[in-house]
């Protein structure tokens, strides 16, 4: 291809990747306001300033993201990208998020430096790129400009927790990546090259054994896995949960996890070998490992955090049908997750007081009825139980390991529907503990600072949402079966 036709190529790429060309300018443009603000006699209002800056960008981004549904599907950039409707679904997905965040970080008046709206933006832009990545090299800069911006956040934190966090968060992070980009290089040097989608990249590496494709492949994932904190990927999480402030920890536990599961989709389907079994059995890991592991748990952050690696392993469960039913329940399962998680960390946020441990709730449903209510919904749904949208989540991810067990018999897939049910009854025991401070242990302190009504609002309102979507899940379902 002469090098006219490349620059043919991409001039005609860029009007595709509006939202990501405004994201990348509302980087800097929030870089250049800080510098500037603090100059000026507005720098005590910096953060403010920024905060609305971030708002109103972040919702500008989200409103071209919703512009591209009906786009032409197709490849950008002479295929290091894919723009389709499940790239522009789970980008608005991300961006949702992002505006929730903030929204938390207005509600509850959490004081983070003003260079966090900056590196927040950039790590949303490394998320819309991972949805669309399809290349090896888009694949490895989108999951390190995410991965850079996140070990950033996870350090902004105080005291020494947050500091051994973002050390423990760096370190794993780039053992992580080293694994990835060790298995790209593999990959590179059996197909000649790195292009997921071509009929060369399938047909080369179709021609090695089975067990060496399952090694690669799997080194190729460790990044991806990361992202999702499923095992054994997933030492870093307890740590930077625990250190980091909860807004910034609200977003790392479901944006990113939200990207990465469509990306390990992507390369599933990319992979010629069959990886049932290994994503069957890292699933069923990480759900023994994350429910049994939160049962010890006091810091309610370190037990969402364990929470959250069962979880990962349940939206996992619906990959690993391998069918348009397994992909449809994954994608519902991790959008009903990314919901119930803001809530439940904003709700740490507003509930406990001082440090989060289950203690700080002690008597907390008399002096906060409202929100000691909506607390026990979101616990219902994240154990899976009616009425809540979580029960149809778990309902949805099972039924299609069912259907895939049925035409298929397998004595993994089986141990995993049965393991899988199994633990969802036994995570009742440390979710329940909440229920249980809130309402039948004896008040720590007299009196409560009252959350301000915005921040009761928006929980009662991501709580209704949950609760509606498992009434009304026809209306989540009918734009997942689009994509």
């Amino acid at each position: 291809m002469q090098l006219k036709e490349h620059l043919l190529h991409i001039i005609e790429s860029l009007p595709r990747v509006v939202p990501e060309t405004w994201l990348a300018f509302a980087f800097l443009l929030l870089v250049t306001a800080e510098l500037v603000l603090k100059l000026t006699r507005w720098s005590q209002q910096t953060s403010t300033v920024l905060w609305f800056s971030a708002f109103g960008l972040s919702l500008a981004g989200l409103l071209l993201v919703i512009l591209q549904w009906n786009a032409p599907e197709g490849y950008l950039f002479h295929h290091l990208l894919y723009l389709d409707t499940k790239a522009v679904f789970f980008k608005g997905l991300v961006l949702i998020t992002t505006l929730f965040v903030l929204l938390h970080i207005r509600v509850t008046h959490a004081q983070l430096p003003p260079e966090f709206y900056a590196i927040l933006l950039a790590i949303v832009l490394g998320l819309c790129f991972m949805t669309m990545a399809v290349n090896g090299l888009s694949l490895y800069l989108s999951i390190e400009l995410v991965s850079i911006g996140s070990y950033l956040l996870a350090s902004l934190g105080k005291g020494k927790l947050a500091a051994e966090g973002g050390i423990k968060y760096l370190l794993f992070g780039a053992l992580s990546s080293g694994i990835m980009l060790y298995g790209l290089s593999f990959l590179y040097g059996m197909t000649g090259s790195l292009d997921l989608t071509s009929e060369v990249f399938a047909n080369h590496l179709a021609q090695n054994h089975l067990v060496i494709i399952l090694i690669v492949g799997f080194l190729t994932l460790g990044g991806v896995l990361f992202k999702l904190s499923l095992v054994p990927f997933h030492v870093w999480a307890p740590d930077v949960y625990e250190g980091a402030p909860t807004p910034i920890v609200a977003f790392l536990s479901t944006a990113p996890k939200a990207a990465a599961l469509l990306l390990l989709m992507r390369l599933l389907s990319a992979l010629p070998a069959d990886f049932q079994q290994l994503m069957a059995l890292l699933a069923l890991s990480s759900i023994l490992l994350g429910n049994l592991s939160a049962l010890w748990q006091n810091d309610l952050k370190r037990l969402l955090a364990y929470s959250g690696i069962a979880q990962a392993g349940f939206a996992l469960v619906g990959v690993v049908a391998f069918s348009q039913a397994g992909f449809e329940s994954a994608t519902f399962y991790i959008v009903i997750y990314v919901l119930t998680n803001l809530a439940a960390f904003l709700l740490v946020d507003l509930v406990s007081s001082g440090r989060p441990t289950l203690l700080s709730l002690s008597g907390k449903g008399a002096q906060l009825p409202v929100l000691a209510v909506c607390f026990v919904i979101v616990m219902v749904a994240l154990v899976g139980l009616p009425p809540t949208a979580g029960f149809t989540s778990k309902l949805l991810v099972f039924s299609a390991l069912w259907e895939a067990n049925t035409t298929a018999p397998s004595s993994l897939l089986t141990t995993l529907l049965v393991i899988g049910l199994l633990n969802a009854v036994i995570s009742l025991v440390y979710y329940f503990k909440i229920p249980f401070y809130l309402f039948f242990k004896e008040a720590r302190e007299a009196n409560h600072e009252t959350p301000k009504p915005a921040g009761t609002a928006l929980v009662v309102a991501l709580t209704v949402l949950i609760v509606t979507l498992f009434l009304k899940t026809d209306w989540l379902m009918l734009w997942i079966k689009q994509l």
